[in-house]
């Protein structure tokens, strides 16, 4: 009875991460993840008929700068801490 369960759970993992994989494709959602967090990302929308999927565009001008696109900045950023981050030491070790 454990060995089928063990198998079930193993069998579990990679589909989940299949479907993760194709939920955050379709609602446009960037993954990145490491030991000290989880954060979810929004990413431009291909068919947005303002920026046409490139997130933003050029301003003209003196100081040339990226104008974002509405169709991801007003979107929500989620994340989730894991682990804190060691504080930088304020003297390099001698």
């Amino acid at each position: 009875m454990r060995v089928r369960i063990a198998v079930l759970v193993a069998a579990a993992v990679p589909v989940t991460v299949a479907v993760a994989a194709a939920v955050l494709e379709a609602g446009r959602w960037r993954l990145y993840a490491d030991r000290h967090r989880i954060e979810l990302q929004p990413r431009p929308r291909r068919s947005c008929p303002v920026c046409r999927g490139a997130g933003g565009w050029w301003v003209d001008g003196a100081n040339p700068e990226m104008e974002a696109c509405g169709c991801w900045t007003t979107r929500r950023e989620l994340r989730l801490r894991l682990q804190p981050v060691a504080a930088w030491p304020d003297e390099p070790p001698f």
